[in-house]
């Protein structure tokens, strides 16, 4: 340890330990607090912080069976359920060390030691009680989000039939360990449903942890997802988990799992297949234990056929499917959100706007919301905004012109081959070229749009 890190406690019955303890330490610790009677334990923990409890086995009524120093680390641990306790003792044996780990120690020291074995098994005690915290806070923090959160579906605002359904498939899904695949456009709130999911299953009290697979790069998918070894790679400064063994235990939600190339797809299938994931330049393997949300806004099904998309992998992550209905299809419940962003923003940006017009309302509820609630959040929080008076107007919403349905899109003939092309110039345009976008508004995948396109030269 080249610099001082960790707080100590020490319990020994002979003052000599404590002085070689105190003596050896002192230069690498922050601090190295004594005790020669164990019956003051419960004072220091209460009084103090300590990253290592070093703790003798044995005291004055008993020589050499340790029994008392096991009755003191189950006080100890009841005082502080992630202390790290490290036992030290001249009468050691194998039984001992087993006894010693199974009621929560996490080392076994002999006397006479070895000063770097201590200095080491010291350091590494630190570190773990550093994860051990870490993990606490974590925790805590998530419960007091779920006592806030305390309503089911807070998120969700909608009485429509569609939306019930959603609610409803999320209360029968949620407490199980199925994997869920959430479908539904850019905005339409998948990554709520997923934390949704999390909040109100068995491991709520567990680490959520959201990945955009989309943000990725194919380089760095291995390395982010499985992690990493020390000198793996070149920019490999110190170990790294991945995001999966960060998740471990909890909830692990992959967005836009639609964007994976088949080989990142096939790395993915195995890790699923196994529930162990090996770390860039590591031989190991380490068990996870995840619950797999995953979500996507492509017509995946469709990818299957094309191939693009791993049948096998489908199989493996769509035990249940969750079906997001795009805004326009759920019309009945645009004044309900409205309303509730105009509350949100006129109290963020402390504007007494009392409502929505009703030529406003019509106007939101006619036009298609191609960016879905997102969009809708969007508008609503510039109106606000931007407007000077008591109630929102229809001229403080500037929509996008690009709503327009492609079933309404005039049509000069009904072969069907040539409504196919006019559809797919037609949208094209609106998007400035975008296959992409063109692709998710017509319901396609970009591979079976380029095909197309090609069909028909464009």
């Amino acid at each position: 340890m080249s610099e001082k890190i960790g707080r100590i406690l020490a319990i020994d019955d002979n003052e000599d330990i404590l002085f070689a303890l105190k003596l050896l330490l002192k230069n690498h610790v922050e601090l190295i607090q004594t005790e020669t009677n164990p019956e003051r334990i419960p004072e220091h923990l209460n009084n103090e912080s300590f990253d290592v409890i070093l703790l003798d086995m044995n005291f004055t009524k008993d020589a050499i069976s340790g029994q008392e120093g096991f009755d003191w680390l189950a006080k100890i641990v009841e005082i502080d359920p992630d202390a790290v306790v490290v036992f030290i003792t001249a009468y050691g044996d194998a039984e001992k060390a087993v006894k010693a780990i199974k009621l929560g120690a996490t080392d076994f020291v002999l006397k006479p030691w070895q000063n770097e074995k201590l200095l080491a098994t010291i350091s590494s005690a630190i570190k773990l009680r550093r994860s051990k915290s870490e993990a606490t806070n974590l925790r805590k923090k998530q419960k007091e989000i779920s006592a806030i959160q305390d309503q089911p579906f807070h998120e969700f605002i909608g009485n429509s039939p569609e939306m019930q359904q959603v609610f409803a498939t999320i209360q029968k899904v949620a407490k199980t360990d199925a994997n869920v695949l959430i479908l539904g456009e850019n905005g339409t709130g998948k990554e709520l449903v997923a934390r949704a999911l999390h909040r109100n299953s068995l491991k709520k009290d567990e680490i959520f942890i959201s990945v955009d697979l989309g943000a990725i790069a194919e380089t760095l998918f291995e390395s982010e997802l499985f992690g990493h070894m020390k000198g793996s790679f070149t920019d490999a400064k110190k170990d790294k988990p991945g995001r999966f063994e960060i998740a471990s235990g909890g909830t692990l939600f992959l967005d836009e799992i639609g964007n994976l190339s088949l080989p990142m797809q096939a790395k993915l299938l195995t890790v699923l297949e196994r529930r162990e994931i090996t770390r860039v330049g590591a031989n190991k393997p380490n068990p996870i234990d995840v619950r797999l949300i995953c979500a996507t806004n492509n017509n995946i099904h469709e990818m299957v056929q094309d191939e693009s998309f791993r049948q096998d992998l489908l199989y493996r992550i769509n035990t249940v499917e969750i079906h997001l209905p795009p805004l326009r299809e759920r019309i009945s419940d645009i004044p309900l959100l409205a309303e509730h962003f105009l509350g949100v923003y006129a109290k963020k940006y402390r504007k007494n706007i009392k409502g929505i017009s009703a030529d406003a309302m019509k106007k939101l509820n006619q036009y298609q919301w191609p960016g879905n609630v997102r969009e809708l959040q969007h508008a609503l929080e510039r109106a606000v905004i931007m407007s000077d008076s008591d109630s929102l107007q229809d001229t403080d919403f500037l929509l996008s012109a690009r709503s327009e349905k492609v079933a309404e899109i005039e049509l000069n003939t009904y072969n069907l081959e040539e409504v196919e092309k006019n559809i797919i110039v037609k949208v094209l345009k609106q998007n400035q070229g975008n296959v992409t976008q063109a692709a998710t508004i017509l319901g396609l995948t970009r591979t079976s749009l380029y095909r197309r396109m090609e069909k028909y030269g464009l």
